[in-house]
């Protein structure tokens, strides 16, 4: 099982930048859109048995005596006699995008065949036209195991161009002991006794589904008005001084330490800390909480599409699933997996299915939902305002 004391899922910072980035999907540059018939390249993947993944650190399983090694991925390698070659060279969302626009702006090979993004900046790679659409007849098992609440989001119906690598849940997570009382609701960390130990997340992309959840609106087709009433309300908790701070992978550190008592999080964090701060515990409101996923994409020209689909095939296998789900502890997109766990002699990997965070029960799935997209025309406005509110 993976040691997060640096949390995999908090490197995911989308700071809102609005520089290249809006230039390209602000601004509807032509040029950076890539048209259908200019997406797929020649696809060596029959003579040349291989393909480059890029991934976020701390992300697949490893070997507990050689961290070198990758069960999974070394599994694949054996039983496919396709040679993966594996970079944990995605650190952040927009970092990744400048680092790979100019290629595929540019119509241009990336060099990678499988990048994983989160699903706010898979959006944009979609409406660009920066990736190549996968052939749901060689993945027999993404059509069958998928989690149906992740099978259709609103930026790639019928998840076309993207396969979730791993989903989890962005909620709220508390010391309950130190708090005294049960959190609930997103309003109960507007509560007096809460004052100044209270954090937010920085990321606009990261915090703004939860609360306008925490205010009633619909994530899934939220307006203007929903927006502007979320930050009108987080201006106010600035001023009153109820928000400590907006954070990054740091609010795990201040969590654990009690120098926050509650806060936005990520269920897959909380299960990390549970382990030695058995107090904390991770709260979908009533309200709502936001499901999300970071996402295997298949960029424009990828000299191995044919390979990559087949590896993103492999990860869909229940039992294959499962030893990741395992090791990094986020909701696991193959619910089948669940049985596989359950199965085990192993207690702590059966236990593990129990899990409401690694594997929803219906009483939670009721109040998840994805949020729709910011999108392009909608994004510098909104981010300036979010970074002035948090002082980024």
């Amino acid at each position: 099982m993976a040691d997060l004391g640096v949390s995999r899922r908090s490197l995911l910072r989308g700071s809102g930048a609005v520089g290249v980035l809006a230039a390209l999907t602000g601004c509807g540059v032509p040029a950076a859109y890539v048209k259908p018939g200019e997406r797929a390249g020649r696809d060596r993947s029959a003579q040349d048995r291989s393909l480059v993944f890029a991934n976020w650190p701390l992300y697949i399983d490893t070997d507990d005596h050689n961290p070198s090694k990758r069960p999974t991925l070394d599994a694949f390698e054996k039983k496919s006699g396709i040679s993966v070659k594996y970079t944990e060279e995605i650190n952040d969302n927009d970092e990744f995008f400048g680092k790979i626009s100019p290629a595929l702006m540019n119509h241009q090979e990336t060099g990678r065949d499988l990048i994983v993004i989160s699903d706010w900046m898979a959006a944009r790679f979609v409406r660009l036209g920066w990736v190549e659409e996968m052939d749901r007849a060689a993945q027999p098992n993404v059509a069958r195991f998928l989690d149906p609440q992740l099978l259709s989001p609103a930026f790639d119906k019928g998840r076309k161009q993207s396969v979730p690598w791993q989903s989890g849940i962005t909620g709220i997570a508390y010391n309950r002991r130190k708090v005294g009382h049960e959190i609930k609701h997103l309003s109960d960390l507007w509560a007096p006794d809460l004052r100044g130990k209270v954090t937010l997340f920085s990321g606009l992309d990261e915090a703004f589904a939860l609360l306008m959840q925490g205010n009633g609106a619909d994530i899934t087709r939220w307006t203007a008005k929903d927006f502007d009433t979320m930050c009108d309300q987080v201006e106010k908790l600035v001023r009153t001084n109820q928000i400590r701070r907006f954070t990054g992978n740091d609010y795990i550190k201040d969590l654990s330490t009690g120098d926050v008592l509650a806060c936005q999080a990520y269920s897959g964090d909380v299960i990390q800390l549970q382990a030695d701060s058995p107090d904390i515990e991770f709260v979908v409101p009533q309200e709502g909480g936001e499901l999300w996923a970071e996402s295997m994409m298949i960029p424009n020209l990828a000299s191995h599409k044919a390979n990559a689909e087949k590896l993103i095939d492999y990860y869909y296998e229940p039992a294959v699933a499962a030893e990741l789900a395992a090791w990094v502890n986020y909701v696991c997109p193959v619910p089948a997996a669940r049985e596989v766990l359950a199965s085990s002699k192993d207690k702590e990997l059966a236990d593990l299915a129990e899990d409401p965070l690694i594997f929803p029960d219906a009483t939670m799935r009721k109040r998840l939902a994805i949020a729709r997209d910011i999108t392009s025309s909608e994004r510098v406005e909104y981010a300036k305002r979010w970074n002035r509110l948090v002082g980024l």
